[in-house]
């Protein structure tokens, strides 16, 4: 962690040495008010004490200044900081996919982007800062006794090494096991919590809403256990810590009891010092959380992207045409021997991939976006081997609609510009025509909640469509750009899907059947083979699954398609 946030270090340590100069002159006017008031009882002439009162004022101020000073340059520095390592994960997390939800889910994924990384920031504020700012200050006080008195200055080190290194150590022990299972429950936690919000038509659907507020109660609990058994032992050292304090300071007193004025001014001196040390507990304790936070951002920085781009890429050719031989995807590190796809793909020329579920479709069209690696068998663009591509690259020319494709919860305006940021409302407006969207044009600012809950499901849809035309990739890919909706919903988004795609290279990926004669080629996959490919016609005079998956309602009783 501080490796990915050593550009900022330089500024966090001016932050440190304002701080530490801010406790010193806390310690310096409790030092100097301490002695005014001891010697201003015997009553010396005022010139005797203006020295002191001066010094009380300077000290006064600078304390303030300082303090202003470290909050100002700490917090500025290590929120530039939390920005560069939230950037850093996510730019982490991007290779990953689809992986990531797999391995993670998105609601623990989404608290290790959110929390994980806001913790990275006490370990500057809450750990770092502090444990600078006590070895600065306890050897300036030490110093300052020893000059006086060294066998107080033992005393004091024995206190301040018990107060600020045995008790830490004791913290973090017992803080450990505490910080661990915080965590665990508070991934779980957030996970219940989004499936809760996410859910709850589904979970009122089922009757379910009861068990599954039950579960998140339950973790709420069992969260509130961890942090209840973590909060028992920080007090109890805190506890230790006063206790230590005072026994110490009383020790200073009696062991230089001949120093008059002195005696006074060192016991509070020494006081003062441990209201630095006695933070020390909390700050181990708070790097036993850092450290459970650091490890489960770790486990994400540290794992390899689900398709590395090559150590020494290719330039993207300009042609665009996709050619595949005897591909199959990797899943999981795993090759099915018998999933092979061959598919030729110049400009202009549109396919659909077809077949039952579960018939390796979206794994074709994820190996073809770079989000899956090829297991074996080549694929090229525009005659290079996709694999000497950069992952960013293919996906400017390849690219779409997935299957899981999300509404933001943004305007629609800002929907459509994730895939064209520079566009303005007119072209905005000519892709929801192109959709099916034609009167749209004046409800850019509609806000569409959710993932799109504000919307039917065939709006939600076109809205897809409209953003994948907007992307204006040279092969476009659509995932089921008719999933969840009914017949003559789904009828009507195909037709404009294949009007508004008319000459541009597009693969379809589709489990429906209908509307698709207007296609060049139809590939039906099932189990990852092909077993059938051809036109509408070809595949219809041969009688094999295409025909026998058409609906009956287009078919008439000699078995032609209507």
């Amino acid at each position: 962690m501080l490796r990915l946030i050593s550009p900022h270090l330089p500024r966090i340590a001016l932050a440190g040495l304002i701080g530490a100069g801010a406790e010193l002159s806390g310690i310096a006017l409790i030092a100097t008010a301490a002695w005014l008031l001891a010697t201003a009882a015997s009553a010396p002439p005022l010139t005797a004490l203006s020295v002191a009162i001066v010094a009380v004022r300077t000290f006064a101020i600078s304390r303030g200044v300082l303090r202003y000073l470290d909050r100002l340059v700490g917090h500025d520095a290590v929120l530039r900081a939390l920005a560069a390592l939230r950037g850093r994960v996510f730019s982490a997390i991007a290779p990953l996919v689809p992986a990531t939800s797999r391995v993670f889910g998105g609601p623990d994924l989404l608290n290790r982007l959110v929390t994980d990384v806001d913790a990275i920031q006490d370990l500057v504020l809450r750990v770092f800062t502090p444990i600078w700012t006590a070895v600065v200050v306890g050897a300036a006080t030490l110093t300052f006794v020893a000059f006086f008195s060294p066998p107080a200055a033992a005393v004091a080190a024995c206190g301040l090494l018990l107060a600020g290194v045995a008790l830490p150590v004791v913290a973090s022990r017992t803080a450990d096991r505490a910080a661990r299972d915080t965590a665990v429950h508070r991934g779980a936690l957030a996970a219940s919590a989004v499936d809760l919000v996410r859910g709850e038509r589904d979970l009122a659907a089922y009757g379910a809403t009861e068990i599954a507020a039950q579960r998140a109660s339950a973790d709420a609990d069992a969260l509130a256990d961890a942090e209840r058994r973590g909060a028992a032992s920080a007090t109890v050292t805190t506890a230790l810590g006063t206790l230590v304090a005072g026994v110490t300071v009383i020790a200073v007193a009696l062991t230089a009891p001949d120093l008059g004025v002195m005696t006074a001014v060192l016991a509070l001196t020494v006081l003062v010092a441990f209201e630095s040390v006695a933070v020390l507990p909390a700050a181990a304790k708070r790097l036993v959380d850092i450290r459970a936070s650091a490890r489960r951002l770790v486990d994400i920085l540290d794992l390899p992207p689900t398709v590395p781009d090559p150590a020494e890429p290719l330039p993207l050719p300009t042609d665009p045409t996709l050619r595949l031989r005897g591909a199959r995807p990797a899943i999981g590190g795993r090759v099915d021997a018998g999933a092979t796809v061959d598919l030729d793909l110049p400009p202009g020329r549109r396919v659909a991939i077809v077949g039952p579920s579960g018939g390796g479709k979206t794994m074709l069209l994820s190996m073809l976006t770079r989000f899956v690696p090829i297991g074996s068998g080549t694929v090229t663009l525009g005659g290079v081997d996709m694999d000497r591509l950069t992952g960013d690259d293919v996906r400017t020319v390849i690219g779409g609609m997935t299957a899981d494709a999300h509404v933001f919860a943004v305007t629609i305006r800002d929907n459509l510009r994730v895939a064209a940021p520079e566009a303005d409302d007119d072209r905005l407006a000519a892709a929801l025509a192109a959709a099916g969207l034609p009167d749209w044009a004046d409800r850019l600012d509609l806000w569409p909640g959710d993932d799109g809950a504000e919307l039917s499901g065939g709006q939600r849809q076109r809205l897809l469509l409209a953003r994948a035309l907007l992307a204006d990739h040279a092969v476009l890919v659509l995932d089921e750009p008719t999933e969840h909706l009914d017949d003559a919903t789904a009828d009507a988004v195909t037709r404009d899907l294949l009007a508004a795609t008319e000459g541009r290279s597009l693969l379809l990926v589709t489990h429906r059947l209908r509307g698709l004669d207007q296609l060049d080629e139809i590939v039906v996959l099932d189990d990852g083979r092909v077993v059938e490919r051809g036109t509408h016609d070809q595949l219809m005079d041969r009688g094999g699954y295409y025909h026998q998956a058409q609906p009956q309602s287009t078919i008439d009783r000699t078995g032609s398609a209507i």
